[in-house]
């Protein structure tokens, strides 16, 4: 059976998200990437609530960038990380889960990771 790529993106997601879930206590750190953006945002998944958001999309974070940092390339999105790290300590959340979303761990999301790590998120 052949699929396409939303198919098997969403398959790759459905199969970490068996694995993954978050807490009040270790929230999930739920990654989404599209061409020109990336999306992070802190769920608590018992309570079905977003804790937190970052994205390369919102005003606050096209202040930040510059001719060689865009929202959709690895330095804008390890600044998402690091905005989505502050936004987080700001709220109390120290621990998380990492959430690929059905994403390959490098490139991106990679960067996403390291830049909360840098915020001082653990994971």
């Amino acid at each position: 059976m052949k699929l396409n790529r939303e198919a098997a993106l969403a398959r790759r997601h459905r199969r970490v998200r068996a694995k993954v879930n978050g807490t009040p206590e270790r929230p999930r750190l739920a990654v989404h990437r599209s061409l020109q953006h990336i999306y992070a945002q802190v769920i608590d998944d018992m309570a079905g609530t977003t804790l937190v958001a970052a994205s390369s999309n919102e005003p606050s974070f096209r202040t930040q960038l510059t001719d060689t940092v865009k929202g959709g390339t690895i330095a804008g999105a390890k600044l998402v990380g690091q905005l989505l790290a502050e936004r987080a300590k700001a709220a109390g959340i120290d621990v998380i889960v990492f959430d690929r979303g059905g994403y390959p761990y490098h490139g991106r999301v990679q960067a996403l990771a390291e830049g909360a790590r840098e915020g001082g998120l653990q994971f």
